[in-house]
């Protein structure tokens, strides 16, 4: 077992290095060690999940888009964080006192780990957290608030991609009374995309979370959600299909490697489609960025494959005029040439 760093005065930069030698090890025992070592230290349940676990987190994404961490290296980190999160969680007692929150990730959004973190944090807040998971498809969620009744849902994104399908969940879930508290990368820098979308607050933490529960800003928040402001975005993802079928026959990929090509090109209709709904070309540009900066520490030639992609959109979808002038600006942002 991997010995942890001791820490002395609660969570800091030795404790996130002490505990990302524990992902690093995919030592469990010793993670789970340390984290209630800082609980028994002092250290609050934000402190641990919020300042060490998911900083440490945050890294392990880094690395793993950098090219520096393999998916299974990645997998077997989350696994351990995911047993210190129960473990943490284990150590709040007492009936909650403030009222009933539902906590789920949006259909399609798979990383739930930050949403757990999320969960324990308000639970020890004094809320009662129900946590639905990971990809919770909206007519299911809608189905389960009339049930319980609860007093707010907490919606994680971290992919603006999903954003459409966030915006469908929230609008689902103002129809049934219930207030939408987003959170998550998926909705913009700095929640930029929450309010376009329905959302009745943005936090950016597991704090942020608890602290904007006990506020008032829920009033005027339920029934008819904003005007997307067109409805091209659905025409765009209607024609998911045809263009990653066109950028198949355009580009022909390894064999081996179909599957991997087809779901990226699917995530970047996603993301344009969500550019369109939310009326901000720059989501699309994030995208497409990221995506670049995976293909080079890849070493996989990101320009000319990205840019074909890119030009297999603008083709397919040529008669949209939003989505063709999106995917020009971000051909020319990424040095391709226009569509």
């Amino acid at each position: 077992m991997t010995t942890a760093s001791p820490v002395a005065a609660g969570p800091g930069a030795a404790a996130v290095e002490a505990y990302l030698a524990c992902l690093d090890a995919a030592d469990d025992p010793a993670a789970v060690e340390l984290a209630l070592d800082l609980l028994d230290a002092g250290a609050s349940v934000a402190d641990v999940l919020v300042d060490v676990v998911a900083v440490a987190q945050r890294e392990i994404g880094l690395r793993w888009s950098a090219g520096r961490w393999s998916v299974a290296q990645e997998h077997a980190a989350t696994h351990v964080s995911e047993l210190v999160v129960a473990a943490v969680g284990a150590r709040t007692t007492g009936r909650p006192a403030r009222g009933h929150v539902v906590l789920a990730c949006v259909e399609g959004e798979w990383h739930a780990l930050a949403a757990r973190i999320v969960a324990e944090v308000v639970r020890a807040a004094g809320w009662r957290v129900t946590f639905l998971g990971a990809s919770v498809p909206a007519r299911h969620l809608v189905s389960y608030l009339h049930q319980t009744g609860p007093d707010a849902v907490l919606l994680s994104c971290v992919q603006p991609s999903r954003l459409v399908r966030a915006g469908r969940t929230i609008e689902a879930c103002r129809s049934a009374g219930v207030p939408v508290v987003a959170g998550g990368p998926g909705f913009g820098p700095d929640g930029r995309w929450a309010a376009a979308v329905g959302a009745a607050a943005w936090g950016a933490s597991a704090r942020d979370a608890a602290r904007l529960l006990e506020t008032d800003l829920f009033a005027g928040h339920t029934g008819p959600p904003p005007a997307a402001g067109g409805d091209e975005y659905a025409a765009v993802l209607r024609r998911r299909r045809d263009v990653v079928q066109f950028a198949l026959r355009a580009v022909a990929p390894p064999e081996a490697e179909v599957d991997q090509f087809a779901a990226a090109v699917g995530h970047l209709v996603d993301a344009l489609a969500a550019a369109i709904r939310v009326g901000d070309p720059q989501l699309l540009l994030d995208h497409t960025t990221w995506q670049a900066g995976v293909l080079a520490a890849r070493g996989e030639g990101r320009e000319p494959l990205l840019d074909a992609v890119l030009a297999a959109c603008g083709t397919v979808l040529a008669d949209h005029p939003r989505a063709c002038e999106h995917l020009r600006w971000a051909r020319e942002m990424q040095g391709g040439a226009p569509c």
